[in-house]
């Protein structure tokens, strides 16, 4: 099972899991789990989604939910598993 992390972070705002969520699901990624966390007006997210179903390039995916972040004034990024792994690797 191909996996990747997602990150969001910025001023909170109603909409954004269902906006984040609906890219995925727009874009066959399954949520595998997800957390979240509002500390004062700041957002922060992490899912972790499946990607065997992708139906789109994992670069294009990961372009998409930037953009999603860059409209509403957030960061959202997108990391292959592999990447993370090897980023997070002692």
């Amino acid at each position: 099972m191909k996996k990747a992390v997602i990150t969001v972070t910025g001023k909170d705002a109603v909409g954004i899991i269902a906006r984040v969520s609906a890219e995925c699901s727009e874009c066959q990624a399954n949520i595998i789990d997800i957390t979240q966390s509002v500390m004062s007006e700041y957002f922060a997210m992490i899912m972790l989604v499946e990607l065997d179903r992708l139906n789109i390039k994992f670069a294009d995916f990961a372009d998409r939910l930037e953009a999603i972040g860059r409209e509403r004034g957030l960061v959202i990024s997108a990391v292959h598993e592999d990447i993370f792994n090897t980023m997070h690797h002692i």
